[in-house]
């Protein structure tokens, strides 16, 4: 269940109550607050008898309440006291939480009795992304009582307590370092992994808050993959927060799962076996369990041994002979059909549950999502750095029950979705920090009803593999086990349990989506079997397909271009500028300049930029 009531229902309410605030009479303003009768974080749902219109003051009164924390926020926000107030030995506390266990609302309550008692005037809320300030400043209102403004770069909205992006804080060092020189401000890090030493807006950090009086450090994934350092916090030889244990409360992901503040999760290992044609006619084959063999001659081709990873080769696009239509044979749409069917399964149970693309590039995304629309008959949405408002489709599909959305780098640490149960998981980064925090998507709990899992979709590829193994190792024996598909389905109205075959509900009427079954045939006995199986139920045939791709399709996520190895990325960036530099340059008249870019490949001017760039 959603946690904001939309537009249309704020109309609604706006109109039952005549335009006036249902606690004071006043006359309200266009910014009114929708509120629950019954708390959502009492398990109010959102919907319109439970709602009604409140003035922003009558509303704080509310907010203002005591809220009934988990039992685990609860040990946190006294451990927590005890550590900054009592022993005052060190002004950092550490909550390492897993995602989706409510660490928003421990920090907002450890700021609310700090402000009580006294001992700060203001909060300052470091965020990863806009998307996570607007969250940031609703709980804060809702747990406090005290507005928070947003500080993102892109607009300022100026409080006491402020609420600013990373990247914000890059540009307002200054002006931050100020407020803790001149207050005694909180300081809470949401994901602190950002404040990376190495990293421009790290030093900001370390400077600009290094007068604030406390510092609470909130993380689900206290591991960093690229061995930068972090300020605030040490790190031990293994990567992870070396912090005292009485400034540290830990909540791991089996511990959130077995108290039900987590779904738990299966991970799906996706295999393959690639025949890759070389343009002379020769084939190299590739898999998960074995590298390319490549001979003497084609050793010597910079950049094919690395082109010819199985994992490069799973985020390879696959097209019919048009070269536009994805292959639903190939390797992903395979992945994207064994996904399918377990969003099927769950929705008999979570009517709105949703599914999550995380994938390299933004071709890559734009292929994902006109596969999925081929194969499940509804069009994705995306989302991408280059997109505008890409933060408002983010909010549009959240309350929606739209089956699936497709990321670049927009949906992962602190983005709350928590109809999201299916992961395909084709990243540009393989640590384990980004791992995490993409399975830390798909585990957050709708409430005491949820009886869902969450499945992650992925290559079958030993990175990946070794860093689900250690998520599952924190899991018990009985939240590792998945009890298969549904037994029964679940009305989204009434919550009354009914039949698979059931087309309403027996007790409020309400229509089930009706999805018909899809079958594959086995090529050895022509028997039916279901999408998802991986050998034949009638005589045991694999289904485990080798998948072809020209050199051309094997080389899609990276270039070759005479005698250079040139990552995707590069490339994108030497397309990105390609027109403007040709434009310029032919501008200048100058023949020896036009003669050389004549002679580089523009896929090749990205990593040329980029050397420019580090020369100063």
């Amino acid at each position: 269940m959603r946690r904001l009531f939309s537009a249309r229902q704020r109309l609604i309410l706006a109109l039952v109550s005549g335009g006036r605030c249902a606690e004071c009479g006043i006359k309200l303003r266009r910014d009114f607050h929708a509120d629950h009768r019954i708390a959502f974080s009492a398990g109010g749902p959102t919907i319109l008898s439970n709602g009604q219109a409140l003035c922003a003051p009558c509303n704080l009164k509310k907010g203002a309440r005591p809220m009934r924390l988990r039992p685990w926020q609860q040990l946190a926000l006294q451990k927590a006291m005890q550590w900054l107030v009592e022993r005052g030995e060190d002004k950092h506390f550490l909550i390492n939480a897993a995602p989706g266990a409510g660490k928003t609302i421990a920090a907002c309550t450890i700021a609310k009795n700090l402000i009580e008692g006294g001992h700060i005037d203001r909060v300052v809320v470091i965020a990863p992304r806009v998307e996570v300030v607007r969250q940031w400043s609703r709980d804060f209102k809702q747990v406090t009582g005290r507005f928070m403004g947003k500080v993102t770069g892109a607009g300022e909205d100026i409080e006491i307590d402020v609420c600013a992006t990373w990247a914000a804080v890059q540009g307002l060092q200054d002006g931050f370092q100020a407020v803790c020189r001149n207050a005694r401000v909180l300081v809470i890090c949401d994901e602190h992994h950002h404040a990376a030493v190495k990293a421009a807006w790290g030093d900001g950090a370390d400077t600009a808050f290094a007068d604030a009086r406390y510092v609470l450090v909130l993380t689900g994934t206290p591991i960093r993959s690229d061995g930068k350092k972090s300020v605030w916090m040490a790190y031990d030889d293994n990567g992870r927060i070396d912090h005292p244990e009485a400034g540290t409360y830990t909540l791991s992901y089996g511990e959130a799962v077995d108290l039900q503040y987590c779904r738990p999760a299966t991970f799906h290992r996706h295999e393959g076996h690639f025949t890759v044609d070389l343009d002379d006619g020769e084939k190299v084959h590739v898999s998960s369990q074995s590298e390319a063999e490549l001979t003497p001659t084609l050793k010597r081709i910079p950049g094919l041994q690395r082109a010819l990873n199985f994992y490069k080769l799973a985020c390879s696009p696959q097209y019919e002979a048009d070269k536009a239509t994805p292959r639903e044979d190939g390797y992903q749409g395979t992945m994207v059909q064994w996904a399918i069917e377990k969003l099927d399964d769950l929705r008999l149970r979570m009517a709105n549950a949703g599914g999550l693309v995380i994938a390299p590039t933004i071709p890559m995304a734009e292929y994902m999502a006109l596969l999925i629309e081929k194969m499940d008959g509804e069009k994705p949405s995306i989302v991408h750095s280059q997109l505008q408002n890409a933060e408002n489709r983010i909010d549009a599909f959240r309350h929606t029950d739209k089956r699936w959305i497709v990321s670049v780098g927009m949906i992962s640490e602190g983005v709350d979705i928590p109809r999201l149960r299916v992961l395909i998981y084709l990243p540009s980064a393989l640590t384990e920090l980004a791992f995490r925090q993409a399975v830390g998507r798909v585990v957050r709990t709708t409430g005491q009803e949820d009886d869902t899992r969450a499945y992650v979709v992925m290559p079958s590829f030993d990175t990946l593999e070794g860093y689900a193994r250690r998520i599952e190792a924190e899991m018990s024996p009985s939240a590792r086990e998945d009890s298969g598909p549904p037994k029964t389905k679940k009305c989204p109205i009434c919550t009354t349990e009914s039949a698979l075959s059931s087309k309403f509900c027996d007790v409020c009427g309400h229509e089930f989506e009706e999805r018909a079954p899809r079958f594959k045939q086995c090529d050895k006995c022509d028997a039916l079997n279901p999408m998802s199986a991986k050998t034949c139920q009638e005589c045991g045939a694999s289904f485990t397909q080798d998948f072809v791709l020209t050199l051309d399709e094997a080389l899609r996520t990276g270039t070759i271009v005479r005698g250079m190895d040139v990552d995707e990325t590069e490339t994108q960036e030497g397309e990105a500028i390609a027109e403007d530099v040709r434009r310029v340059v032919m501008a200048s008249g100058d023949e020896k300049l036009v003669n050389m870019i004549k002679q580089l490949p523009e896929e090749s001017w990205g990593r040329l930029k980029r050397l420019f760039d580090e020369a100063g």
